[in-house]
Formats: structure tokens, C-alpha cells, sequence
């Protein structure tokens, strides 16, 4: 027998009332939860972002601004936009280059050298060896000693006449080696480096050890059974096992390395001396804004470092992200 159908115009009875509710409403509770966790993860941020902005976006932008002016420190004269004429004079101004040299110079020997020291002292301590906890306490000292205080005491270590580092070559050499540490063109650089590996190290060394604790252990375990020596198993089960920390590690020496400048206005006779031969991009921006008062070129300086390590922390990233690609 045929289903009866409702005549034309008929209206079709509803389902009972209430049915649609229960299937949105678990949509309406996760969009409101959501929206919940959105306004806490903001109200939570914005501590953060307002700093940002006050310490970081709004100085740049400031001296970005004042870059296109003759702004003075001090000065009875109004400002006055002049264009590119700061980033002309900074770009051809030989003090600057050699400021910029010694910044490249610097970097090129301290990244390498600093993050392989670190990178063997994580080792070492990892290990489980009697007085480790020790060790990791004495390599890390340095790191929580101000820069300032630091470069002061090699100072004084570094002197010529009276120093102990001249004392001890001294002895060793029977007088045959006595470095002008501070006062020779070719050792002041040499001296502010190991200062900056000796204070620094030690922040490196906790990263990476973080970063050995994380690599599995069943990983040695396996390459143990499989036959590999120890250099095997550091080459590829420790280096593998670091490759995030390594780039992080990098980067922010890098940046630390052009930021030089407590050791360079603290440790030679004269700020950058001798001859120029300590002379950085961030004491050339101090001396011009504060040393000659002309605030707009030291702003135009500023720009021009901020976009130089901005480039090179690019390219260096870049290259990290082409490296992982190929492996």
C-alpha cells in the first residue's frame, strides 16, 4: 500500500521542538571558549608588547626620524630636516668603516671560537664525572659578572709592568715574551677577545648543555651497539641533536659580538685605542652623539647597524634553512 502524502498546502508537522539546540551548542561553547583563551593570551601579552614598544619599536623609530636631521645634543639653532646627508656623511667617513672592520673582524674570530669552547664544555660536564656540578658552577661564574667589572679586572691583569698575565709569560719565557697587551695595535684586539670568550662562554655552555639533556639516551645506547666510537656518536648523534640550539646559539652571539663595547671603552688607555685599533660601531655612535653632540649623524649610524646585523642574521638563517632542507 502506498505511503498516505500530506495534500498540497498542507503543512508538514516539525520535529519536536528543541532538537537543533543540543547539536550547536557544544559549537557555541568552543567558540566562546576560545574567544576566552584569545582575550587571556592578550591581556597576558600586553605587559610584554607595551615594553616592546616603548624599549625597542619607539626608540628605532625615533632614531630613524631624527637620522633625516641636523639634530645637535645641544644646541640654540631649530632642527631641520636634511635629507640623506647624515647617511652620506657616516658611509664616507673612513673612521666609520675601520669601526665597522674591527666589528666584522671581531665576530669573525670570538662566534667560532666562543661557541666551540662552549659547545666542549657542555660536553664535558655532561658527562658523569666526580665534581661536575663544580665545574659547571666555575665555568658559569663569569656570566653573571657585569661586563664592566670584568673588563676592568683584565685590565689590571693585562697591565704591562705589574700585571699577572705578564708576570706569569714573563717566568715561562725567562723574559723573552712581554705583550703590550693594551698598548700595541697588534695585541689590544687579541686581548679584548679573550676577555669576551672568558665572560661569555659561560652562558653559551648552559644552552648547549640543555640541549644534551633534551638528545634521548637510547640514541648513544644504539649507536654503541651499532660500533660507533665516541666522534661518531658526536658527529652524528650529538650535532643532530643540537642543530636548533647550534643555530640559536649563533644567531645571538653574533649580535652580541657587534654590540662590543664595554671592553673596548674600558680596557685600552683611550676608548678604541691604540690608534683606533678597538675602535666599534657602537663606541663611534657614542662618541659621535655624546662626544661631537651631533645626535642626527649618530642616529644615521644606528640605523645603519640595526640594518647590517639585521642582514647578517637573515643570511645566516637563511643558509641554517637550506642546510636543514638538504639533510
Amino acid at each position: 500500500m502506498p505511503p498516505a502524502t500530506a495534500a498540497p498546502g498542507t503543512p508538514v508537522a516539525a520535529g519536536p521542538p528543541g532538537r537543533s539546540a543540543p547539536a550547536t551548542a557544544p559549537a557555541k561553547n568552543r567558540r566562546a571558549r576560545r574567544g576566552r583563551e584569545l582575550r587571556a593570551g592578550l591581556l597576558f601579552s600586553l605587559p610584554a608588547v607595551v615594553l616592546l614598544l616603548l624599549f625597542m619599536v619607539a626608540p628605532f623609530v625615533s632614531a630613524l626620524v631624527l637620522s633625516f636631521t641636523d639634530q645637535r645634543l645641544v644646541s640654540p639653532r631649530p632642527v631641520s630636516f636634511v635629507g640623506l646627508e647624515n647617511y652620506v656623511r657616516v658611509l664616507t667617513d673612513a673612521q666609520f668603516w675601520g669601526a665597522l672592520t674591527n666589528n666584522v673582524v671581531f665576530a669573525l674570530i670570538v662566534v667560532p671560537l666562543q661557541t666551540g669552547a662552549a659547545l666542549g664544555l657542555a660536553v664535558l660536564v655532561n658527562r658523569r664525572l666526580p665534581g661536575r656540578v663544580l665545574f659547571r658552577t666555575i665555568y658559569f661564574l663569569p656570566t653573571v659578572t657585569v661586563m664592566a667589572v670584568a673588563a676592568t679586572v683584565w685590565k689590571l691583569l693585562l697591565l704591562p709592568d705589574g700585571g699577572m698575565v705578564n708576570g706569569v709569560l714573563d717566568t715561562l719565557t725567562f723574559g723573552q715574551l712581554q705583550p703590550g697587551w693594551l698598548s700595541s695595535t697588534s695585541w689590544a684586539m687579541p686581548a679584548i677577545v679573550i676577555t669576551s670568550i672568558w665572560q661569555g662562554v659561560g652562558f653559551q655552555m648552559i644552552i648547549f648543555l640543555a640541549g644534551l639533556q633534551a638528545i634521548p639516551a637510547s640514541l648513544y645506547e644504539a649507536a654503541t651497539m651499532d660500533g660507533a666510537n665516541a666522534w661518531q656518536q658526536f658527529r652524528n648523534v650529538t650535532l643532530p641533536g643540537l642543530r636548533n640550539t647550534l643555530i640559536f646559539v649563533l644567531n645571538v652571539t653574533v649580535i652580541f659580538a657587534f654590540r662590543l663595547f664595554d671592553q673596548v671603552y674600558i680596557m685600552p688607555q683611550f676608548p678604541g685605542g691604540p690608534l683606533d685599533s678597538t675602535r666599534t660601531m657602537m663606541l663611534q655612535l657614542l662618541q659621535t652623539g655624546y662626544g661631537r653632540g651631533l645626535i642626527g649623524q649618530a642616529s644615521a649610524i644606528a640605523v645603519i647597524f640595526f640594518l647590517f646585523v639585521l642582514a647578517v642574521t637573515l643570511v645566516q638563517r637563511r643558509f641554517s634553512r637550506e642546510e636543514r632542507a638538504v639533510q
